[in-house]
């Protein structure tokens, strides 16, 4: 079942995380990000990042790139299925890298712009508060949920042999499934709890509030053990001096310029007898390589109304002349044909999904 899932061949080893091969800069990323962003208007892109050191430089590129949020991930969370080499020797604590990215998206006036998020061994709502204090205002749950349904943490996530049926699509393994979601629900109000009980000590009214004050957190002045009496802490506690009027945490949404894009200026009301009745519709009309995903937003609007196998092959056929940009015909749904005569950039078709391209000089 999970081969079928991730599309992959039964009984073959997965790489976990696997390398994206669409992804060698910034540039590609902020493209994917993009045509994501066409496929579904309405979702939020997240970037996750795992916290090391430059992960700062990085979230800072990937904020440009206008990811609505970006996740610093540290290194002693809860996996499905990694190597156990990189379980015990990968990553950096969340802590260093959250503090890092904070800072740099902050001196680069790029923090307003982005959801800040945490997660990692995240289980009180003490590391709530100090995450936030941080710098990050959402907060990534998933180990300690998944012990309060019933997980006894055997590592076998990715084998389907999970023995409380937590991870598993055994029939017979999952009877032996106890979990209760009542029991989430109160883990989680007592965590919400907890917070707002030190959010009050501290005389915090919201959780913006509380994004980046790290001058409320202080370095344990008594410590037992003589390796930590030379550890420097100042670098995370660090705060900088920027104008008032910057924005310290969310407060805008990120431009992905999709109101400029030919789906939203041309493409839509050429196939509007379609959207609406399910009609066929022809046209031919011109490309540069300025128009970037073309056809995505459309298909999206199509397939949303109608399912995938919803119309008839070719319901849809948009002749275009010129050069394409970027992602030409990517996520095409099966009732699209697009023909261009000329020349495309890269990702041509990127995740076809049954729509039928035609590129000739």
């Amino acid at each position: 079942w999970i081969a079928k899932v991730r599309l992959s061949t039964p009984g073959v080893g997965l790489i976990s995380p696997p390398p994206h091969h669409d992804i060698y800069s910034i540039e590609d990323l902020a493209e994917l990000i993009h045509d994501l962003k066409n496929a579904n208007k309405n979702a939020r892109i997240n970037v996750k990042l795992v916290s090391e050191v430059g992960v700062g430089t990085i979230a800072a590129g990937v904020a440009k790139g206008h990811a609505d949020v970006i996740l610093v991930s540290g290194y002693d969370g809860g996996t499905g299925a990694s190597p156990q080499s990189s379980i015990q020797h990968a990553g950096l604590p969340w802590e260093l890298g959250l503090a890092e990215t904070h800072q740099t998206l902050l001196v680069n006036n790029l923090r307003s712009r982005v959801v800040l998020e945490t997660d990692g061994q995240m289980k009180t709502g003490r590391d709530v508060v100090i995450a936030a204090l941080l710098g990050a205002e959402e907060f990534g749950f998933s180990t300690a949920p998944l012990i309060v349904l019933g997980c006894i943490m055997m590592r076998v996530c990715h084998l389907d042999t999970c023995p409380v049926g937590v991870a598993t699509q055994n029939p017979e393994l999952r009877k032996k499934f106890m979990g209760d979601p009542g029991h989430v629900v109160n883990f989680m109000r007592f965590i919400a709890e907890e917070v707002r009980e030190i959010m009050a000590q501290l005389g915090f009214r919201t959780i913006n509030e509380m994004v980046g004050r790290t001058d409320k957190l202080e370095m344990k002045k008594v410590i037992d053990h003589w390796k930590a009496r030379g550890v420097d802490l100042s670098d995370i506690l660090y705060e900088p001096d920027v104008p008032s009027d910057w924005g310290r945490y969310n407060q805008m949404e990120q431009d992905h310029g999709l109101e400029a894009s030919l789906d939203m200026t041309t493409l839509l009301d050429i196939c509007k007898p379609t959207l609406e009745k399910g009609e066929p519709v022809e046209a031919i009309l011109p490309i540069k390589n300025v128009n970037r995903t073309v056809g995505t937003i459309l298909g999206s609007e199509l397939t949303r109304k109608y399912g995938s196998v919803g119309l008839p092959e070719n319901t849809v056929r948009l002749h275009f002349m010129g050069s394409a940009g970027q992602s030409f015909g990517a996520f095409a749904p099966r009732f699209m044909t697009m023909i261009l005569e000329g020349d495309s950039n890269d990702y041509i078709g990127k995740g076809l999904s049954g729509g039928r391209l035609i590129v000739y000089p």
